[in-house]
């Protein structure tokens, strides 16, 4: 099987073979085989955040309010959680998971209740309209996902999934903001 260069970067982003030699020549030590598998996925991951974030926008909902809407489905029927928890799945002040709650309220996209077992307990509740964006984000999603595997193979998927796990295995182990939340560099 032949190597596919990949498609000439668009704007001045050097090609990724032209980066990594870039990065030799200033630093010639570095491995050009882990710079060009970082840098790829640098890229890859980068091109997948702005895919995502046109789709959402056409559904009219922020990354920000969908990983809320995520948090929710996560947690299973009836898709509810407090705000508090939600705040802390998130990596969010408690005064930003207000804010967010406060506009996804507005948007019909949540229900902010209280508890009638705890009154002093807020309950945030996914709407019909907060799930049905949620699933059309996903069939989006799925649809972009299938096109950007198009050239990883049935019987590849597997072995890639795997390793790209234990890549953010490690990540996550050895990196204290893995997960978003920088509140050990302060």
């Amino acid at each position: 099987m032949s190597e596919r260069r990949p498609a000439p970067p668009t704007g001045d982003e050097l090609d990724i073979a032209d980066q990594v030699a870039v990065y030799q020549r200033e630093f010639p030590t570095v491995d050009p085989q882990v710079e060009t598998i970082v840098s790829t996925l640098s890229r890859v991951a980068r091109r997948m955040n702005v895919a995502y974030s046109r789709q959402l926008n056409v559904l009219g909902i922020t990354s920000a309010e969908w990983e809320v809407l995520k948090a929710l489905v996560v947690s299973g029927s009836p898709y509810r959680m407090g705000p508090g928890e939600l705040a802390k799945r998130l990596g969010l002040t408690p005064a930003a998971m207000t804010h967010r709650i406060d506009r996804m309220v507005a948007e019909d996209l949540v229900t902010r209740e209280r508890d009638e077992a705890n009154r002093v307990r807020v309950i945030i509740e996914l709407t019909e309209n907060g799930r049905d964006k949620w699933l059309e984000s996903m069939r989006m999603a799925a649809v972009f996902e299938e096109e950007l595997l198009q050239d990883v193979t049935q019987a590849e998927r597997p072995a890639l999934s795997a390793m790209l796990g234990r890549m953010l295995r490690r990540i996550e182990q050895t990196q204290p903001d893995a997960l978003g939340r920088t509140d050990d560099l302060d």
